[in-house]
Formats: C-alpha cells, sequence, structure tokens
C-alpha cells in the first residue's frame, strides 16, 4: 500500500512542478476545437451509417 501512496504522492509533485500547462485561452480554443470536429466527425458517422443502412435493406428486399 505504500508503494501506491508513493506513487499518487509523486505523480502529483510530477503535475505540479514539471508540467508546462497551457494558457486558459488557448485551452478554451482547443476545447471548442475538439467539440466541432467531434460533432463533424459523428454527423459524417451517422451519414455513412445511414447510406449503408439503406443500402442493404434495399438489397435484402430485392433478394
Amino acid at each position: 500500500m505504500a508503494g501506491i501512496t508513493n506513487y499518487i504522492k509523486e505523480s502529483f509533485e510530477e503535475l505540479k512542478n514539471n508540467v508546462t500547462w497551457p494558457a486558459w485561452s488557448e485551452v478554451q480554443r482547443l476545447t471548442v476545437l475538439v467539440a466541432v470536429f467531434s460533432i463533424i466527425f459523428s454527423l459524417a458517422i451517422w451519414g455513412v451509417d445511414t447510406v449503408f443502412s439503406k443500402v442493404i435493406k434495399a438489397y435484402f428486399s430485392w433478394i
């Protein structure tokens, strides 16, 4: 158990002293960028899924 506690303590120390954190404005900009691309990607996947679903339905109704 002491090993886990030591690991967590050293991890927090690493985050506090050695990590360069981005500015708040950059964090906000990148968050918006990720959200926009996630929405675009999900809409693209939905579109492809819809097309494939209709193609498969048409194929099986044809057979």
